[in-house]
């Protein structure tokens, strides 16, 4: 699955914010411009998939 891009976040709010989430044996980023990253099975990913997508 690729990335997923969502809606532009406010003016009033940084462009982007990522945190890591959990869901059973899966993490996966999120951003507060609606993007999600792929469920992953290593954090690390996920935390590189965030770190991608903010990234310039």
């Amino acid at each position: 699955m690729a990335h997923q891009d969502g809606p532009e976040p406010p003016p009033n709010l940084p462009e982007h914010r990522t945190t890591t989430m959990e869901k059973g044996r899966f993490c996966m980023a999120r951003c507060i411009c609606g993007w999600r990253g792929p469920a992953r099975r290593a954090r690390s990913q996920a935390r590189t998939d965030a770190e991608q997508h903010t990234a310039p």
